[in-house]
Order: C-alpha cells, then sequence, then structure tokens
C-alpha cells in the first residue's frame, strides 16, 4: 500500500506537471466567463465520461492478465490504447510518462527487473501510462481497488494543479474542488473495479478538440 502512495505522488518523477490534457486551451477560450464552477464541471464531465474511464479500465485488465500470466494482453492493450489518442500530444503524454513509470520501477527494485523486462518484451519500446501502472500494481500485489483510487486521484491533482497556474487559482480554492469532488472518485472507481470489457466507453470530443488546438495557441506553459 505505501508503494502506491510512492507512485501516485505527485514528487515521483515522471513529467506529468508538464501536461495538462486541453486544460490549457478550455480556459483561454472561457477566460471571460470562467469560474471555480466551469472547471469543477470539466473535471466532472471527464471523470464522468472521459478517456480516464478508459485508461482505468485498461490499468485492471493488465492487471488481471499478469495475474492469469497471459502476457500478450499487454501488447494488444498498449496498441488499443494508442487508437484512443486523438491527437499527437496525448499519445506523446501517455508514452512518455508509461516509459518513465516502467524505469523507474525498475531502477527502485532489481528483483523486480526479470519481470519487467518481459513486460517489455511484449509492449515494445512505446508504454502507454496506463499499462505501465498495471504492470505496477500487479507486480507490487496492490489492492485493485485501492489502485483505482489512486490513479484517479493521481489525475485528479495534476489537472487542478494545472488550473491552479492556469486560472489562476489559489491552492485553497484548488483543494477544495478535490474535497468536493470526492463523491464522485468514490463512485467512478466503485463502478470501474466492476465494469466488463464490453463496458469500455467514453465520450471525449470537448478533450480532443482542445487538444487539437493546443499547439496553435500563442503562448503555452504546458505540451498538451
Amino acid at each position: 500500500m505505501s508503494f502506491l502512495f510512492q507512485i501516485i505522488n505527485s514528487s515521483f518523477p515522471l513529467g506529468s506537471y508538464n501536461y495538462s490534457e486541453g486544460l490549457e486551451f478550455f480556459i483561454e477560450c472561457t477566460r471571460q466567463d470562467h469560474s471555480l464552477t466551469t472547471f469543477q464541471e470539466w473535471l466532472q464531465r471527464e471523470l464522468t465520461y472521459g478517456s480516464i474511464r478508459l485508461d482505468t479500465q485498461v490499468m485492471l485488465i493488465i492487471v488481471r492478465a499478469i495475474a492469469a500470466d497471459d502476457w500478450t494482453q499487454l501488447r494488444y492493450w498498449n496498441t488499443w490504447l494508442n487508437g484512443t489518442r486523438e491527437t499527437k500530444e496525448l499519445r506523446q503524454q501517455s508514452i512518455q510518462m508509461g516509459n518513465s513509470l516502467l524505469k523507474l520501477l525498475g531502477d527502485l527494485d532489481e528483483n523486480k527487473r526479470p519481470q519487467l523486462g518481459a513486460c517489455r518484451e511484449q509492449i515494445g519500446k512505446s508504454c502507454h501510462y496506463a499499462i505501465a501502472f498495471g504492470i505496477a500494481i500487479a507486480l507490487w500485489d496492490i489492492e485493485p481497488h485501492q489502485a483505482v483510487l489512486g490513479y484517479l486521484h493521481s489525475w485528479l491533482n495534476n489537472l487542478v494543479s494545472a488550473g491552479v497556474k492556469l486560472i489562476p487559482l489559489g491552492q485553497t480554492q484548488g483543494q477544495r474542488i478535490i474535497y468536493q469532488l470526492q463523491p464522485l472518485i468514490i463512485e467512478t472507481a466503485e463502478t470501474l473495479v466492476t465494469q466488463k470489457e464490453m463496458d469500455l466507453y467514453a465520450c471525449t470530443w470537448g478533450l480532443s478538440l482542445a487538444s487539437m488546438n493546443h499547439e496553435t495557441q500563442y503562448t503555452r506553459l504546458f505540451r498538451s
């Protein structure tokens, strides 16, 4: 459990602070009418319908696949995730964080390197973050429901941190948003741990459009 706290901590060097996942363009477009409410609504919609749900479910699939010694699933779902990234920036974010996590896992525990190497052989050079996180959960034997809560909290904290810089928000206001979204985090986690592969879905056209327009912004603080 303590290892889960370590890998979801903002100080864990994965580079997540470099990304806003389209939030930077969204805030620029709504600058005149922006408020805490519109920012929180964006986060609520992403938790309810967004690609974070797909990533979390794939992470759980990887945990089950490794437990069943079905290593071919790693390659399949890593390739599948490529198709869920509508823009180059979102794909690069996921792969950069995934590769960084796999490397760090090997650096932290040399006893796990043979298993991590076997995973890498199946995946190839580009590993999505959800895949790498699932590998960590499986190899370190972390309880899946707790892993989902940690994964969602890590995602939410990163975007709130971006919002604090971009809107800007005070630190207390940012923490208030995280606190108010706690019930939705818990509800989402309970739903995702029981869903089947056939229930995979997301509606992310808003995120996709924001990410597509990110590269055209006059100034940018983030990579996505």
